[in-house]
């Protein structure tokens, strides 16, 4: 329930900052200027509700897939060292082995959010019902609704090693001055770094993982093969900076620090009200 509810904070505040640096990642060369004119132009065209699009996906996955990556990390530290606090590193490689899992579902529920967004309120666009069945259909389960499930987990595996390590070392230096019982802001705080952290950690990923995931067709070769091509590409398109459109509104702070906020005090109240256990 914690990891539920904490993945439903993370939707609500940060989608329409993920919208932003979704449409940077994707959209054709030349469509925006930057982060800002895509909101200005997303706003101005589709109205405001417009940077919620593809919000559906992961509102009605955030439970499995949160309540997956937070036991996974649980059960990893256990696997990790089950002798009292973890240091940073193993910290960090119990939260890759909870991104692996995590992949499972967090690449279908991101491969149909992605190709919602990419939709720019013209007469054909579709609802997630409509994408979601053309792409089973289509595709099928593997090349459809898996489609950049090798991408994700390369993006996931980095991405929670950097978010977990940093998360906890930000909480630990709280922890010294404040106690257990840490105010709001520092779990808040916290959050923040470990969601810079995960971004820094994997971003090129995110962004060959958006490319493949809207693609009209599945890629070629093997993950290696095809995840090479799209550097290639973006490389011939934009330059290095191409492996980096969308970073700055990634790194803005909500959504990563309301995510463990939501997390930790859900967690806390079930430990301090053991009748909600029951």
């Amino acid at each position: 329930l914690a990891g539920s509810v904490g993945g439903a904070a993370q939707v609500l505040v940060g989608q329409p900052l993920d919208t932003i640096k979704t449409r940077a990642q994707i959209a054709p060369k030349g469509m925006f200027k930057g982060p800002m004119d895509i909101l200005s132009q997303t706003v101005k065209k589709e109205g405001f509700f417009a940077l919620y699009k593809g919000m559906a996906s992961p509102l009605l996955g955030i439970a499995g897939v949160n309540s997956l990556l937070f036991s996974s990390y649980v059960f990893s530290k256990r696997v990790v060292s089950p002798f009292g606090q973890l240091t940073l590193p193993e910290t960090a490689l119990a939260g890759s082995m909870a991104g692996a899992a995590n992949a499972i579902l967090a690449s279908p529920v991101e491969m149909f959010k992605v190709r919602m967004q990419g939709q720019y309120g013209g007469a054909g666009d579709k609802n997630l019902r409509t994408v979601a069945s053309e792409m089973w259909k289509t595709w099928g389960f593997r090349k459809g609704v898996m489609r950049g499930y090798w991408v994700t987990l390369a993006r996931e595996i980095p991405a929670y090693a950097g978010f977990s390590s940093a998360y906890e070392f930000s909480k630990r230096k709280f922890t010294a001055v404040y106690g257990n019982d840490l105010p709001v802001w520092a779990l808040l705080a916290s959050g923040s770094t470990g969601g810079i952290a995960y971004w820094l950690a994997c971003y090129p990923l995110d962004v060959i993982k958006s490319r493949v995931q809207l693609r009209p067709t599945p890629p070629s070769g093997t993950p290696v093969q095809y995840i090479i091509h799209e550097v290639r590409a973006i490389m011939a398109e934009s330059g290095a900076a191409g492996l980096f459109r969308g970073l700055t509104p990634s790194c803005i702070i909500p959504a990563a620090a309301s995510t463990f906020a939501a997390f930790e005090l859900t967690r806390g109240q079930f430990a301090h009200r053991p009748e909600l256990r029951a």
